[in-house]
């Protein structure tokens, strides 16, 4: 027997939060943004919701940066940029999902594939222009 969802504004609060911004939080990140308007909110609670929008398929993770799992609301295929430097992750609209790697992956391996995920790893904009002038300063 399927339980029933109660409503919840921290729960709403939650989805909020996460869809209004394009940062992919963290659990913390969320928990830090809500705890003012929410002082009864727990760390536990935001897990347990992240677990359950997670899996009715509302959020979707885009794996562990810097030791914290990070979430977006967009769950539309498209792929995702980490620096290595600071921690953000961008999302990449304008990089396609190349369906041909399903086809290679279920040919070469026989393995059903539903979807896959196109992560690229290096530095920001932002973190390549704080190291020049950093060097700057230092010359």
């Amino acid at each position: 027997m399927e339980r029933a969802t109660r409503y919840s504004k921290k729960r709403e609060a939650i989805l909020d939060v996460i869809r209004g911004t394009d940062a992919h939080p963290s659990a913390e990140w969320i928990y830090q943004a809500l705890k003012p308007a929410h002082p009864d909110l727990s760390l536990g609670t935001v897990y347990r919701n992240l677990l359950f929008f997670q899996r009715q398929g509302t959020i979707q993770s885009v794996g562990v940066v810097h030791g914290q799992e990070r979430f977006d609301a967009v769950t539309t295929p498209h792929s995702h940029f980490v620096c290595n430097t600071c921690g953000a992750v961008i999302d990449l609209h304008g990089i396609s999902m190349d369906a041909n790697l399903n086809r290679a992956v279920r040919e070469q391996y026989g393995f059903e594939v539903d979807r896959h995920e196109l992560t690229f790893y290096g530095k920001c904009q932002a973190c390549m222009q704080a190291e020049k002038n950093e060097e700057d300063v230092l010359a």
